[in-house]
């Protein structure tokens, strides 16, 4: 079957319908040039569906939302995610965080959301992949297609009333003093509950959104009938907080100088550990990297009273030429790092080797779960894992 065309003249309930009526299995792919979406069918219904180019912990931060997860404990998550290539909701139940029917709970939450946030779309391209399945999926539902229709319709008319009692969003809004509701007796729906004990007087809907566990639309009909059934009340205005620019590639930079310096440090300890800390072949080797950006990463502990001070090192990358400064020092850190990997290799063997990347893997967990963003964005993971990649090639070639 070839289905394929723009929500513009084919409205996304309309190809649901048609996928149900004819019982397909395959994988309905739309996508705008910043979003894109995936909804799986078996048999004409929806079993799974993700947000393709969404941030990676969509799952983690509903969970974050609900009280469920510390931040901290989200980033190692993850950072171990990404390093295992195993399903972020598989690595929280391997951690002890949450049972398996804790995460599907969430999930089955996260695909609903994905499912009805599509209902809203008015443009972006479609086509439907038949017998394609889901990639990775470590959920699966079995939604009747047709109740989703009528779900999404409904919610698509609701939602047009919905918006039109929404505030602007630097309101804040408290608990009303004098409930204007013309029942004596106030009924409250679980979903109002929660977002009655979200409101303080202090936040605007926008923040309210952005703490709710609910997902945008179930909060937003909550907080409407809130305001409809005169439950709560305009507070004031909030003042706009001035905006501090962070500077980006410091932040950047110091991701980097910690993540390396902890990683070169594992590296000698392993070393230290199978020759003794007065070896003096190893400390030759590692003479050559006394000058220029290369000075900067030793080797040793990095709270020590010999470690680096990375101010310095920060003025002496800025100090380069903006255009090439960041190429300059990755490229000198992947060389370095492959030439030592590579180097205890040589000499102490492969099992030694094998336990220096371990070990650094396990290091760098911390750095990484930094600024995940800007990690993503400066590309420092990406680069760091094709650096083991290369040393791994070159012993390779040395091994024959």
């Amino acid at each position: 079957m070839s289905l394929s065309g723009n929500l513009r003249t084919v409205s996304f309930p309309d190809i649901l319908q048609l996928l149900a009526t004819g019982k397909k299995t395959g994988i309905l792919e739309c996508k705008t040039s910043s979003r894109q979406k995936e909804v799986a069918f078996r048999d004409g219904n929806i079993i799974y569906a993700s947000s393709v180019n969404a941030s990676e912990d969509l799952l983690g931060n509903m969970l974050l939302k609900r009280g469920k997860l510390s931040k901290a404990d989200l980033e190692r998550a993850i950072t171990l995610h990404k390093q295992t290539g195993r399903q972020l909701g598989t690595t929280l139940i391997d951690m002890d965080l949450f049972d398996k029917e804790e995460i599907g709970i969430v999930l089955k939450m996260q695909i609903e959301e994905i499912v009805y946030n599509l209902f809203s779309w008015r443009e972006g391209e479609f086509i439907f992949h038949e017998n394609a399945q889901p990639r990775n999926a470590p959920f699966v539902l079995d939604m009747d297609t047709m109740n989703v229709i009528m779900e999404g319709t409904r919610r698509i008319d609701e939602w047009t009333e919905i918006q039109k009692v929404l505030p602007p969003d630097d309101a804040l809004f408290r608990i009303a003093k004098a409930p204007k509701s013309e029942d004596e007796d106030i009924s409250l729906s679980v979903d109002e509950f929660r977002m009655l004990s979200l409101i303080n007087g202090e936040r605007t809907l926008p923040e309210l959104l952005d703490m709710s566990p609910m997902g945008e639309f179930v909060t937003c009909r909550a907080f409407y009938r809130l305001i409809v059934n005169g439950l709560i009340e305009v507070a004031g205005t909030a003042v706009a907080q001035p905006q501090v620019q962070e500077d980006e590639e410091e932040v950047a930079l110091s991701i980097i100088f910690t993540l390396y310096n902890s990683c070169f440090w594992k590296v000698r300890a392993v070393v230290d550990e199978m020759l003794g800390e007065n070896n003096t072949r190893y400390a030759s080797f590692l003479a050559q990297y006394r000058s220029g950006l290369t000075v900067f990463f030793p080797g040793v502990e990095p709270h020590s009273e010999l470690a680096p001070s990375f101010d310095k090192f920060l003025a002496t990358v800025r100090s380069m030429p903006q255009a090439t400064r960041y190429y300059t020092l990755m490229s000198a850190l992947d060389r370095m790092l492959t030439d030592q990997l590579v180097f205890i290799y040589d000499l102490l063997g492969t099992g030694t080797y094998r336990e220096s990347i371990n070990r650094v893997k396990r290091e760098i967990t911390g750095p990484l779960a930094q600024r995940r963003e800007l990690v993503q964005r400066f590309g420092i993971e990406d680069t760091f894992y094709n650096t083991i990649k290369r040393a791994d090639k070159v012993v390779k070639l040395v091994r024959g």
